[in-house]
Formats: structure tokens, C-alpha cells, sequence
């Protein structure tokens, strides 16, 4: 990955946040926002906003701020969210149907068309109104249906076999819910969820707030 973009990620992390409370803000009928309004609202510095908002190409009026429909429509435009976009998922286990059901997707421009699982006694079956089909089934449909990124679910040792049978079918992105390191071309984007990270943080976070507690006590 370039340099720039790496230096960009944790203003592109930030972006589904800064449209959340914009699309919120424009629910309550405000037409027009500060970056200062929106640092308070997602516990930020004014400077951070600047800078993240920077990346989208939106600008803003000195003194006034930002239009609020210019800044949400920028910031889709720039995450692609703008236009829906047809994924696969493999591995319909308790992960994977979770996901299958959760309608947030269709906010990100997301659409899960179909699952795809080994077990032949999912196959066949529809999971929240998805159908799930075999494994043998996914790289005639992703050419067919111009399917460019899957969500991944598989258990660990399965996740590399898949993963190459996804690249092999087209796919460009692949979006790693494994705990597995996949190893991919590099003209194949993947982004790995990592949820063990993320309860690490979590978990040392409330650690450090029960003792000054404890200490204040």
C-alpha cells in the first residue's frame, strides 16, 4: 500500500462516523455545520476534523462551515457509497448468517446477493432471504454477475483455499473475517477484521478505568 494511503487510513476510518452524525444533523434540519460542531459531537479536535474532511475535496466557508448535504454526498462519493455494490459471502455458519442479516449494509452501498457454504445441508436453503449455494457455484456466478469483492467467513484452516478460489473467480477485494493472514496477489485488496484486536483495546481500556476508580475511592 502507498505511503499516502497508509497515512490516510485513520481519517478514512473516521469518515463513516463523520457521515453518521451528519446525516443525523441533517435530520434534526441543519443545513449548514462546523467543524468545531462536529469535533464536540465525536469527541475530536477541531484540527482532526479539518484534516479528514480535507481528503473528501469538500471545502468549506470560512466563518460559515460546510453544507451539510455537500459534505454527506462528498464523503459517499469518495467512500463509494454512493452507488450499490453486489458482494458474495462464503460461509454461512453463526458469523456469516449474523451478517447476512444485518441491513446496515445497504447504508455503505453494500448488497449480499448470495452465500455460498460447503455444507450440503445449507445448500439450497435461503438465509435471511439470501440463497446459499455450493461452493462449486461461485466462480461461474462472480464472472457472470461481475461480483469484484466477497466478505469471507470460513473457519481458519479453510480460509487460504477459499480465499485463492475467490481470487481465481475475479474477485478484486476481500473483506477477511477470519482470524487467518491471507496470502493474496497484490492486485487484490483485502482488509481483515480483527476483532480480537479491537476486544484487546477494549478490554485494557476498562482495566485502566477500574483502577483510577479504585484509586479516586
Amino acid at each position: 500500500m502507498a505511503k499516502d494511503k497508509v497515512q490516510k487510513l485513520p481519517s478514512i476510518k473516521r469518515l463513516p462516523a463523520y457521515l453518521r452524525e451528519l446525516k443525523s444533523l441533517r435530520e434534526e434540519g441543519r443545513q449548514v455545520v462546523s467543524t468545531t460542531l462536529l469535533a464536540q459531537r465525536l469527541r475530536l479536535e477541531s484540527i482532526v476534523v479539518r484534516k479528514d474532511l480535507e481528503i473528501t475535496g469538500v471545502t468549506g466557508s470560512p466563518g460559515v462551515g460546510y453544507k451539510v448535504e455537500d459534505l454527506i454526498g462528498g464523503i459517499e462519493e469518495f467512500l463509494g457509497w454512493n452507488n450499490t455494490s453486489d458482494i458474495f459471502l462464503v460461509g454461512a455458519g453463526a458469523l456469516g448468517t449474523a451478517l447476512l442479516g444485518y441491513k446496515g449494509f445497504s447504508e455503505y452501498g453494500l448488497n449480499i446477493v448470495a452465500a455460498f457454504d460447503a455444507d450440503p445441508n445449507k445448500v439450497g436453503t435461503e438465509i435471511h432471504g439470501k440463497p446459499v449455494l455450493g461452493m462449486d457455484a461461485f466462480a461461474n456466478l462472480a464472472e457472470r454477475m461481475k461480483i469484484h469483492m466477497a466478505i469471507l467467513c470460513v473457519p481458519c484452516d479453510a480460509a487460504q483455499a477459499v480465499a485463492e478460489l475467490m481470487v481465481a473467480a475475479g474477485i478484486r477485494a476481500i473483506w477477511n473475517f477470519t482470524g487467518a493472514t491471507l496470502n493474496v496477489p497484490e492486485h487484490v485488496v483485502r482488509q481483515r477484521v480483527n476483532l480480537a484486536g479491537d476486544l484487546a483495546v477494549l478490554s485494557v481500556a476498562l482495566a485502566e478505568k477500574l483502577k483510577e476508580e479504585q484509586r479516586g475511592s
